[in-house]
């Protein structure tokens, strides 16, 4: 990996300004082409006209996101756009924006805010509506307060909207709501389940952007694992990673809060939020298991490597890894389409219970007797992996009228119970952990307990856990994992050996 930034003087020789009908931060950065939005509208309406009740004359109404104070300050949270908003329109950097998609003719139309004198002043350029045409690649651009008056023009028009729930959050999604929107006959049940199903399968320039992010952070990973000593803190490792993805590849946005946990702090699956803000002291001896991914042009990453801090393993850190990544393996050889996700959750299970068996950890069973009891659960108490595209946790888990949640303990952790298919971008992060209160409660349970060796448990205490996360593309006949680190205990300690 190169460290050398004498091309950063290059951005002195860079045309100054965006390239139009692209998105690009310069220098050795992916250039993406606003065709792919195109083709993501273009997409959206060719599905939608095959729906046997949509109504004639339909339009597409989109709303974008719009700045956000913080608190009850006159200082915005950093913009980020909304996610429907920018599949189809891929304006990342405007807030206050619609757009509309004559469903019919596939007519785009960006409106944009008219912004006040003071906008030039304090915060850039006003640019014409002809400068986002060009950027954009749309059919035209008009101002938001010409929403209304635009779409009278066409005749006896139905505007589609968005209304649906994220089945992971439980949060709705932004229904568009513009002045004059009242005069309309407005559709709310075809829009979102066909937008999501859209978003869920990645196109070739969709998937050209998401490899480029994954190597971003596949690199990023790397540096970090190369820096770790005794004594660093979480949070310059997490720094470590945040500088090179935006330095180098250009990077402002991490998809979610990083994961910078060693030892025990590894044990908490979403370590890193404001109440345990990665601020432990790496120690000789401990684990790190570091979940981060950088964003470009709202296109997620999201990979977990898992090391130790000393550059060596102990023989259980081993046994532990070990399980984890043959899980893993296990997964990415049996994904292809036509595979259930559920199954390669139960997958990934009974490979670790295996792993734990022969670990001495596991005992007076078969590993299928302890996955028939659900003893995978108080080891791996989150799903295998989930949807991954312009949100981390993307769209389109438990689509309306597709597979329901399986109540089932493990299994209904997944946010996402779909048949594999192509071009569906998910990731594999199986986890094999040492939590304390589930341990404590397995302890107590019969059906557990029995198969628990307790003495050989006390060497796990504190432990943290390993979790192995790849970002993968299922393909015709297979899939292909688009991150790329070290991950055998070979290619780890190899790694970890040419310290920065």
């Amino acid at each position: 990996m190169s460290h050398d930034h004498t091309h950063l003087t290059a951005s002195l020789q860079d045309k100054e300004g965006p390239v139009p009908g692209h998105y690009w931060q310069g220098l050795n950065t992916h250039k993406v082409s606003m065709s792919l939005h195109s083709e993501n509208r273009q997409r959206l309406c060719e599905r939608l006209r095959k729906v046997a009740n949509l109504p004639s004359n339909s339009v597409v109404v989109l709303q974008g996101a719009g700045d956000v104070s913080i608190n009850d300050t006159d200082t915005d949270y950093l913009f980020r756009q909304e996610g429907y908003f920018l599949w189809a329109f891929g304006v990342d950097h405007e807030a206050g924006c619609f757009g509309t998609i004559d469903v019919s003719s596939g007519k785009s139309i960006l409106y944009v805010p008219r912004l006040p004198e003071d906008h030039a002043v304090w915060l850039g350029t006003i640019h014409p509506p002809a400068h986002f045409k060009e950027k954009y690649l749309v059919d035209e651009v008009k101002f938001v307060d010409e929403i209304a008056a635009t779409l009278k023009a066409t005749p006896d028009c139905t505007v589609l909207l968005l209304k649906g729930v994220n089945t992971d959050s439980g949060l709705a999604a932004k229904t568009a709501a513009f002045e004059g929107s009242d005069a309309f006959k407005t559709n709310t049940d075809i829009l979102y389940n066909n937008i999501t199903e859209c978003r869920v399968f990645k196109s070739q320039k969709e998937i050209e952007v998401l490899r480029y992010v994954a190597g971003v952070s596949s690199d990023a990973h790397k540096l970090v694992m190369r820096a770790v000593r005794p004594g660093m803190k979480e949070y310059q490792c997490e720094s470590i990673f945040m500088n090179h993805c935006y330095q180098e590849g250009g990077c402002r946005h991490m998809c979610y809060t990083c994961i910078c946990a060693s030892g025990h702090n590894g044990s908490y699956l979403h370590y890193g939020h404001m109440g345990a803000p990665n601020d432990k002291t790496l120690r000789d001896g401990d684990m790190c298991l570091f979940d981060m991914g950088a964003e470009y042009h709202g296109y997620c990453s999201d990979i977990t490597v898992s090391f130790p801090v000393s550059g060596k393993f102990t023989p259980d850190q081993k046994a532990v890894y070990e399980a984890v990544l043959d899980a893993q393996q296990a997964v990415v050889k049996a994904m292809r389409p036509g595979v259930a996700w559920p199954d390669m959750h139960r997958l990934a299970e009974l490979t670790i219970l295996r792993h734990l068996v022969t670990l001495g950890l596991l005992h007076n069973g078969t590993p299928e007797e302890m996955a028939a009891a659900f003893l995978g659960y108080v080891f791996m108490p989150h799903g295998l992996g989930h949807l991954l595209g312009i949100q981390v946790h993307d769209v389109g888990g438990y689509p309306e009228g597709g597979v329901a949640r399986i109540d089932e303990p493990g299994v209904k952790k997944l946010r996402t119970a779909r048949v594999l298919e192509e071009g569906l971008y998910i990731t594999v992060e199986p986890g094999c952990y040492f939590i304390d209160i589930l341990l404590d409660k397995a302890l107590k349970d019969p059906v557990h307990s029995k198969f628990i060796n307790a003495d050989v448990l006390k060497r796990f205490r504190g432990f943290g856990g390993v979790r192995l996360e790849d970002d993968v593309i299922v393909t015709k006949d297979g899939c292909e994992v688009l991150s790329n680190v070290p991950r055998t205990v070979a290619e780890v300690e190899a790694w970890l050996a040419q310290k920065n």
